[in-house]
């Protein structure tokens, strides 16, 4: 009886409070091109003005969104980007307007709401889960990441590391 108390405490205290959000407000991890596009008309805090915040990539056929929350009356949003692949949104990004709030109290809050991150530097925490990865970044922005999609993308680049990050790399495998 005690062992199986423990496993549910021990499960209780590593669990996050609340599984990670798809997204901000109206614009969720997943949804189309056009869904976005209705859903940022109809949400004034982001500052969409339209097909000309749109642009496209000619080489690869991914769409970019670019939006600029400082055109509206009283939102907490500066710039904001909304990156496409395979026409589904895959990274969401919020600059906050740091006039507004602050570093700490945004922490804070994703601490309270979903623990401690799984991944802290001085420059970014990260808080990542099976379906989204959010990092809450230096000096104030907030990313929510599609994660399989990002993991596939990682998988099929031909990116080889630099001879700098190999010294790097070379460097701390000595420590």
């Amino acid at each position: 009886m005690k062992k199986i108390l423990f496993a549910i405490l021990v499960a209780f205290f590593t669990i996050p409070l609340f599984s990670l959000p798809n997204g901000f407000s109206s614009a969720k991890l997943g949804m189309s091109i056009d869904s976005l596009k209705d859903a940022l008309k109809n949400d004034h805090q982001f500052g969409y003005r339209g097909d000309r915040d749109v642009s496209l990539s000619p080489s690869d056929g991914q769409y970019l969104i670019e939006t600029d929350g400082s055109l509206s009356g009283f939102s907490f949003l500066e710039r904001c980007w909304f990156q496409f692949s395979d026409d589904k949104l895959y990274i969401i990004t919020l600059n906050l307007d740091r006039s507004k709030i602050d570093h700490y109290s945004v922490f804070s809050k994703l601490c309270e709401k979903y623990g401690n991150p799984s991944e802290l530097s001085p420059k970014k925490s990260v808080w990542k889960d099976d379906g989204v990865i959010m990092s809450l970044e230096k000096p104030l922005t907030l990313k929510y990441v599609d994660a399989k999609t990002f993991d596939s993308k990682k998988d099929s680049s031909n990116v080889q590391k630099t001879t700098a990050e190999n010294a790097r790399d070379e460097f701390l495998d000595s420590l």
